[in-house]
């Protein structure tokens, strides 16, 4: 009797340590992103976000069905081949369940068969290239960052009307070339005149900026040179007065300290994928009151983006029950629509790319905001947007 006694006061008691250990069993996701390297302050608004996404989601605790969200930091510093070892280092060594990132489209498209080698999701935000989603994809990668495809039909609704002669200016890359890929079948009624492809680097437009004039000049109708860039600022163009050839800039979005170039184009229009004024709802109120206490400044474009990653995470582990398993995730993710700063998110199961909203806006200057205002026009809907899918798997 004593025996059997101490034998089930000692399975208790293994019992109560393994569900223990079983509790405390951390969730590990590396965040792999651009922390240095052109693209800094992108990546910094986007580490802001997810950590405060993970904790709107987690109301606070940081905790999934009693684990532990420990998030762990890697820097690609904008390369690809650094990039593609720090993804391979958290998976390998870190045995984290999930990495998020990166920045820069060219850092994403030489992780993603890192995460196919390892079998790992990879969700990525805010690298753009329609490719992510579309040639370069693989089963283990979701996007909750908009695309190329996203930004460029967006644009291309808000700009597309009878009469109206459209050149675009990108950066000779995969961001840039995705973009005007995207951008030319979704425009209908206005008409695509020229496409000027730059050195990602460029600082002196004036070569470009004469073969825009050059095919725009001359044309009747409202004559627009759309200008998709991330880095520099691209708006130098306009100090070669095209004005004067009766020719308009136009743009999408960008972060606050971006925005303020725009204050010399009041009027100017586009769509965006976020402003921290436009979207009403109960997660960006947080975001917006929350930012402003502890920055002393508002949420910011890829602030929104980091916020709803970490959402997007959170809400996919409760659906587990806070099992990280690969083929779990996988199977709960696809088609999981999820909260975030812009609103309802749904990952498309066929390619896994976040279906969002867009926001048509017109530049409105105000001299005492620091930077210009987009003010909505309208809200750009999911299905206003016939997004390509564009994988071959």
């Amino acid at each position: 009797m004593q025996k059997n006694s101490k034998f089930m006061a000692g399975l208790a008691l293994s019992l109560l340590f393994g569900a223990s250990a079983a509790i405390a069993q951390d969730i590990k996701i590396a965040h792999v992103y651009d922390k240095t390297g052109v693209l800094e302050a992108y990546a910094k608004q986007t580490q802001a976000g997810l950590l405060m996404g993970l904790e709107y989601a987690t109301n606070g605790t940081m905790m999934v069905n009693g684990h532990k969200i420990v998030l762990i930091e890697k820097d690609t510093q904008g390369k690809p081949d650094v990039a593609k070892s720090q993804l391979a280092s958290a998976y390998a060594d870190d045995k984290v369940a999930l990495a998020i990132g990166p920045t820069s489209s060219g850092a994403a498209l030489a992780m993603l068969p890192v995460a196919e080698e390892y079998k790992k999701i990879l969700l990525v935000e805010p690298a753009v290239a329609d490719s992510i989603t579309g040639e370069k994809w693989n089963r283990y990668i979701f996007r909750t960052g908009r695309n190329s495809s996203q930004d460029a039909i967006s644009n291309a609704v808000a700009l597309d009307k009878k009469g109206v002669y459209i050149a675009t200016m990108v950066q000779d890359n995969a961001f840039g070339r995705d973009f005007v890929k995207a951008f030319k079948p979704a425009i209908k009624k206005a008409m695509l005149v020229h496409e000027e492809y730059l050195p990602p680097t460029t600082t002196d437009f004036t070569a470009g900026a004469q073969r825009l004039f050059d095919r725009l000049k001359n044309l009747k109708g409202r004559k627009i040179i759309f200008i998709n860039w991330a880095g520099s600022n691209a708006f130098k163009i306009a100090d070669l007065d095209p004005k004067r050839f009766g020719i308009e800039i136009a743009t999408g979005g960008n972060i606050l300290p971006a925005l303020a170039l725009y204050k010399p184009f009041p009027g100017l229009e586009g769509a965006l994928y976020y402003y921290y004024e436009i979207p009403k709802n109960a997660v960006n109120k947080w975001l917006v009151a929350e930012h402003q206490k502890r920055f002393n400044t508002p949420p910011d474009f890829f602030t929104a983006g980091g916020m709803s990653a970490g959402m997007a995470v959170v809400e996919a582990l409760k659906k587990t029950k806070g099992d990280a398993s690969t083929e779990k995730l996988i199977a709960t993710m696809e088609g999981m629509s999820f909260e975030t700063p812009k609103g309802k998110m749904t990952f498309r199961k066929e390619d896994h790319q976040a279906m969002q909203a867009m926001y048509h806006f017109k530049i409105k200057v105000d001299p005492k905001v620091a930077w210009a205002i987009p003010e909505l026009v309208r809200e750009i809907p999911i299905s206003e947007m016939q997004i390509p899918i564009t994988n071959k798997r």
